[in-house]
């Protein structure tokens, strides 16, 4: 029993190392893709960090598989290492043995993995899908910040506001700089609309307009001076929708239990997903053990990268496969554990390696003795 939790701590304190920063580089990397959504205009930046806090779930139940499977080899590695587990074999730790304590901290993250994938993920993409939709209704005025030179998605236009008052009702002192191709379509021509105030108005038709009053208007091509300069006192400029890019499908945010009677080809295809995540975490353990074997001799990280890939061919085929069922090309009766049994066979043969090695070579030496 000491031995069995010695090494249990050992893979979940590892895990949990390797599963924290492997969030934290999915994070940063997603968190500056929306900053840079919210300095476009196409996002609120005071949703931000609740949007990160709702996508944690679905980030965590790919990160976790992973995280054990490093853990294992990484744990395991030093200890074969620091010739921990040659004192362990010597005292009878078998492999089977090995394997089955593995299985433990495997069994406590497949459940993780499974609550996260079936209730978690979907509760937090569908709160996701709300706060996108609550951003698709604004505008380029609803984003807009005093002081900063605000760029629409495509790089058409560029709006500056000194001073937003009444509650980002009215701008002062306002500034639009837009590009269009000209009646040619050879050339890009540059409108320049600058104005003391500004506010907002709604149509009937639902369509949103800035309206500048008392200002001026430069239409021309850069670099030319044929300028052409319009006073005016009131002039409207149509708000375009910025768009976030986030597609998220209905079928992610859909409740488990409505994907269990569910007779769409595609809402069988995400529930086979949802449950290949926890199926992945005891695969992985399965190949993970043999391989965190390594010769003091050759150092710990020898197995590392090529069990890496191992990995990333698992999980690579695993979303190739459910493309493939989404597409139909892929039979439908087989889903998703065709790729399962594969890489269970290449665990398997990976822990009997050595027995069957053994099996042949005394097979070997029986047939040259008779």
């Amino acid at each position: 029993m000491i031995v069995f939790r010695y090494l249990s701590r050992e893979v979940l304190v590892t895990l949990t190392a390797v599963s924290a920063v492997l969030l934290v580089i999915t994070m940063s990397g997603r968190f500056i893709r929306y900053l840079a959504q919210a300095a476009q205009g196409a996002l609120d930046p005071s949703v931000l960090l609740l949007i990160m806090a709702y996508r944690i779930p679905g980030f965590l139940q790919l990160i976790l598989p992973l995280g054990l499977f490093l853990g294992i080899l990484l744990a395991y590695g030093r200890l074969y290492l620091e010739s921990e587990m040659t004192v362990l074999t010597a005292t009878g730790m078998s492999p089977r043995r090995l394997l089955g304590y593995t299985l433990f901290p495997a069994v406590i993250v497949a459940l993780l993995v499974a609550w996260l994938s079936f209730f978690l993920t979907p509760q937090g993409i569908t709160q996701v899908n709300q706060i996108l939709h609550a951003q698709d209704s604004l505008t380029e005025f609803d984003t807009l910040e005093a002081g900063r030179f605000q760029g629409m998605r495509d790089g058409t236009r560029v709006t500056y506001t000194e001073e937003l008052v009444e509650g980002k009702k009215q701008l002062k002192n306002v500034f639009i700089s837009e590009k269009r191709l000209s009646s040619s379509g050879k050339q890009t021509d540059v409108t320049v609309l600058v104005a003391k105030t500004g506010w907002q108005e709604v149509q009937d038709n639902g369509e949103r307009y800035l309206i500048l009053q008392d200002g001026y208007r430069y239409d021309g091509e850069p670099g030319q001076a044929d300028y052409r300069v319009i006073q005016y006192d009131t002039y409207g400029v149509l708000l375009p929708k910025p768009s976030t890019g986030e597609v998220i499908t209905e079928r992610e945010a859909m409740p488990t239990q409505q994907l269990l009677g569910a007779e769409q080809p595609r809402l069988k295809n995400e529930l086979q997903w949802r449950t290949a995540l926890p199926i992945l975490v005891f695969v992985v353990t399965l190949i993970a053990v043999p391989l965190a074997k390594v010769n003091p001799r050759q150092g710990r990280f020898l197995k590392l990268l090529p069990a890496i890939l191992l990995y990333m061919l698992y999980l690579g085929l695993l979303i190739f496969t459910r493309s493939a069922l989404d597409k139909g090309t892929f039979p439908a009766a087989l889903g998703l554990w065709p790729v399962h049994i594969v890489f269970a066979l290449i665990g398997l043969l990976l822990n009997y390696w050595e027995r069957l090695q053994l099996l042949w070579l005394a097979r070997r030496a029986g047939a040259q003795h008779a």
